[in-house]
């Protein structure tokens, strides 16, 4: 008698956990830390981390990696220093850095100045936006440098592509920017 109590015990079991379970609701968790987040605040205090804080600030005076800073400001006087910079790209392969400048400017500048930098991009077209200017007007007296500055810091209501774009990236789509206006001012 006692297998068959052991067999009727079991059999008990096996439908009481049968029973428990619930096709549209889940059923008990093993570990439930492992499916329930918790959530940290960003800069608060926890205790087990060293430091006590889940992100900490970076050390002052630090550059990211793959970062370079930038040698002027981001105010008038800086804008105007940065128009007598030159590019430091290699002037033997002007042609490539042309090519992989203008496919950069068509991915992140035509929407708004527009394939041939008119100013009548796609969204100024659709009256989005308004007030792009033409590289090609005679007042406006941008060169490469500020070209730069204006990408690495926006202008405006454009904002800046310095998370977008590389050092070497800002400069080649700055001297296709100038091809631009030259093509323009013919």
């Amino acid at each position: 008698m006692s297998s068959l109590k052991k067999i009727g015990i079991v059999l008990l079991m096996v439908f009481g956990l049968a029973s428990c379970s619930h096709e549209k609701s889940r059923n008990y968790q093993y570990m439930p830390n492992m499916y329930v987040p918790v959530g940290y605040e960003t800069y608060g205090q926890i205790g087990f981390l060293p430091g006590g804080m889940e992100a900490q600030l970076p050390v002052e005076n630090t550059i990211p990696r793959g970062w370079m800073p930038y040698k002027f400001d981001n105010s008038p006087e800086g804008k105007e220093l940065a128009r007598l910079d030159v590019s430091p790209l290699d002037s033997l392969q002007s042609e490539a850095n042309l090519a992989e400048g203008k496919e950069l400017y068509n991915i992140y500048c035509a929407i708004c100045h527009g394939n041939k930098g008119s100013g009548k991009g796609n969204l100024v077209e659709r009256e989005k936006i308004l007030g792009v200017p033409s590289y090609g007007d005679v007042a406006r007296d941008i060169t490469a440098g500020s070209t730069y500055h204006t990408i690495y810091y926006g202008l405006n209501s454009m904002g800046s592509y310095a998370g977008q774009l590389d050092h070497e990236e800002r400069w080649k789509v700055a001297d296709y920017v100038m091809q631009l206006k030259q093509d323009l001012t013919k």
